[in-house]
């Protein structure tokens, strides 16, 4: 499997570059995470829980950065196993770039699954893939730019207030 995206994060370079080294970031961060513990120079333990269509199981694996350009680039090569459930191993080329509103990550991914993983298919994989990865940026974006509580929001809770209001007149409850 192959993948590559672009991401506007709003922070600065270095504030992406320390928090994808940080091991405490990463768990808040990657989906599923259970334990993220180590360090860039030694390598990254992880193991993460996840569902990928009717598999589920907990991937124990080391994550090793490589390739380490301050504030620019970096490499991620990872091997996780999730006993009967199969494997998955892979890499991915960050680089960052300054932008008008904090940093944009660009990202190439390959990745090989085995097991059960490779028998639902490339359709499943690419797509779970897809939103894990979107949702990694989603964490990591609230993670280092936390928004405040705003029109928008309050505009949600105001829809949904109305949502059990419609609800509340049909069950009459």
């Amino acid at each position: 499997m192959k993948m590559s995206d672009s991401k506007e994060i709003a922070a600065p370079p270095a504030e992406v570059y320390a928090a994808l080294s940080n091991p405490e970031v990463l768990k808040a961060c990657v989906p599923g995470a259970q334990e993220v513990s180590g360090s860039v120079e030694e390598g990254f333990e992880a193991s993460v829980t996840q569902k990928v269509g009717p598999v589920k199981a907990t991937f124990k694996g080391q994550v090793t950065l490589s390739d380490l350009i301050e504030n620019e680039k970096l490499t991620i090569t990872g091997e996780g196993k999730g006993g009967a459930a199969g494997f998955a191993k892979g890499g991915a080329v960050v680089s960052l770039a300054t932008s008008e509103t904090g940093t944009l990550l660009s990202y190439e991914v390959e990745a090989k699954v085995g097991g059960k993983l490779a028998q639902l298919g490339s359709r499943i994989i690419d797509g779970f893939a897809k939103k894990m990865a979107d949702q990694f940026f989603v964490n990591l974006q609230t993670h280092l730019a936390p928004e405040e509580p705003d029109a928008e929001g309050e505009e949600a809770e105001g829809e949904a207030g109305e949502k059990k209001g419609w609800f509340k007149k049909i069950t009459g409850n």
